[in-house]
């Protein structure tokens, strides 16, 4: 497999690392938004969120978190943003989670994508179920 993140977790391509334990490596994005946006990769590859263990979640989200914390305070920003893309606009097919400091009037539109409303309260009464059923099944 020839995995970018997997070389820089292995140590084998160089990165800014802020973090390297047991559970994750987490660097600075190459191409940031702004200054201080950090990825954080598991060290296990692991494609998408749903191909990480149930072990695997807790660990990996503490350290998101306490990234995201670290980021904050590091930038002087008033808050962050944490992404997750999968498969759709995953420039890397390695789970990672986008760590990115944010400021008022910073030029970012909450999401990146337009938000539509549902056409009426039986459309979404029909999306929640399906949803559900997936669960429940």
């Amino acid at each position: 497999m020839d995995c970018v993140f997997c070389s820089i977790v292995a140590g084998e391509t160089a990165a800014q690392v802020v973090l390297d334990d047991d559970t994750v490596v987490a660097f600075l994005d190459a191409r940031p938004l702004f200054p201080g946006h950090t990825l954080v990769v598991p060290r296990r590859h692991a494609a998408t969120l749903t191909d990480l263990s149930e072990a695997e979640l807790g660990p990996f989200f503490a350290r998101v978190r306490r990234v995201s914390a670290a980021v904050e305070r590091a930038m002087a920003a008033e808050g962050f943003f944490v992404a997750a893309n999968n498969r759709i606009s995953q420039s890397v097919p390695h789970f990672h989670v986008h760590v990115v400091p944010r400021r008022r009037r910073d030029g970012l539109r909450g999401f990146f994508w337009p938000r539509h409303r549902y056409a009426d309260p039986a459309e979404a009464d029909r999306v929640a179920a399906l949803v559900r059923a997936e669960l429940e099944g």
